[in-house]
């Protein structure tokens, strides 16, 4: 049994669905569940319709804009079948429905609730598109058997429940294999859930671990797992072996190839986690598996963007002991605000955080109430692991150091 998981980049238009058709053709001997992202850029395009929606904004442009894209695509994938239109008109009136609500006072229920919508168009697409193509396939929505608690855009799986239902609805049979969504799932009172940006991988580990996958492969538009994200970094190389402790280390300081829950469940079953390029299917891309000596011997580099360094000093010039530290904690842990980097002085707490958007104002009111603040936005976190001085010294040249942080085998910088 096998766990294939399909991003964005994979799907992001026609001819990207296209090719993933001879993908899955090679391997529909095997028993077969496929996760699916949103296509393409549509999550950043829910979350901006999400924000005018519960800002009062005009949301329209936005929504047709979205509507556009997904029915331009279904055009060009030739699906001779007017029942695609049909079912992908009808999610759409959904999530118009939902829209004409006043929303509650809960930005993270109301973000699960309408960004969520891009998995299920995605999945819906893709599904009859296969069928049409005579790859049979059954479509599953995630919700009924993926459970959660009620934690929005970060909700912790229930791994009881969900399990009992998983194995009750994938059964697999010689005839079909199954399409589900990736990062969406729903509370048990039947709300929708999200697991965080970029969940699909964690989608994925979840159900191989629970269906005893024999591998998971995450198709990927880059060659396998590399030291740098080619978008910022230069000469990047791909890592060919990584042990699972090396993956969990590179997501927890922001590597976005991997959502940093995956590994865990995969780890505890033993089962290899494959990243491979979905342009070139046939190489062997990069494997992740249980290794006693690591096979690394690059730098390996991870940049963080839209990060803010907020510090914190006590109004009554106290020391800034375990006291005040834990009620700083506390505040971030209410706000489920996720701190990147930590340091602390005699006098002073900083923290780098990813910037919170609609939370941040918020968060800075509250801080103020018993600490004064100092604090820096657009700034950017680089993580280093496996550092030689040189690569430092080329890496921040001409950038402006906020904080820097070294180890034996890590430094960090926050620069703009």
């Amino acid at each position: 049994m096998l766990v294939f998981k399909f991003g964005g980049a994979s799907i992001k238009d026609a001819n990207s669905i296209k090719n993933i058709l001879g993908i899955i053709e090679n391997y529909k001997k095997n028993n077969l569940l496929i996760i699916i992202s949103a296509m393409g850029k549509t999550t950043n395009n829910l979350e901006k319709l999400l924000e005018n929606y519960f800002y009062k904004k005009n949301y329209k442009e936005k929504f047709n804009e979205i509507k556009k894209f997904h029915f331009d695509i279904i055009e060009q994938l030739e699906v001779n079948n007017k029942n695609i239109f049909l079912e992908i008109n009808e999610i759409f009136l959904l999530l118009e429905e939902n829209l004409k609500i006043l929303p509650t006072k809960n930005y993270d229920f109301e973000y699960d609730k309408i960004v969520s919508f891009g998995e299920i168009l995605s999945t819906k697409i893709i599904s009859i598109y296969l069928n049409f193509r005579n790859l049979k396939n059954k479509w599953i929505d995630v919700r009924e058997i993926l459970k959660t608690d009620n934690s929005y855009r970060n909700a912790k799986i229930n791994w009881c429940l969900s399990k009992k239902l998983i194995k009750k609805k994938v059964i697999f049979e010689k005839k079909f294999f199954f399409i589900t969504q990736g990062f969406i799932s729903s509370s048990v009172d039947n709300f929708t859930t999200t697991l965080g940006r970029e969940g699909s991988d964690f989608t994925a580990s979840i159900f191989a671990s629970i269906l005893k996958s024999e591998k998971v492969v995450l198709w990927k538009d880059v060659k396998g797992i590399l030291n740098a994200d080619p978008n910022y970094f230069e000469n990047t190389k791909k890592i060919d072996f990584l042990s699972y402790k090396e993956v969990i280390e590179m997501a927890f300081f922001g590597a976005k190839i991997i959502h940093p829950k995956t590994i865990k469940p995969l780890e505890n079953k033993k089962i290899p986690l494959f990243v491979k390029c979905f342009f070139a299917p046939d190489e062997k891309g990069s494997v992740i598996k249980d290794l006693k000596t690591s096979k690394i011997n690059v730098p390996i580099f991870i940049l963080k963007k839209n990060q803010i360094l907020i510090s914190i000093s006590p109004k009554d010039f106290s020391f800034m002991d375990e006291k005040n530290i834990s009620k700083i904690f506390l505040i971030f842990f209410n706000m489920k605000i996720k701190i990147n980097l930590i340091q602390n002085s005699a006098i002073s707490f900083s923290v780098c955080i990813d910037d919170p958007k609609e939370k941040l104002q918020k968060l800075l009111e509250i801080l103020q109430k018993k600490f004064f603040l100092f604090f820096n936005k657009n700034l950017e976190l680089l993580t280093i692991i496996n550092y030689m001085e040189i690569e430092i010294k080329k890496t921040i040249l001409n950038k402006k150091i906020f904080l820097e942080q070294k180890s034996r085998r890590t430094v960090r910088f926050i620069i703009k």
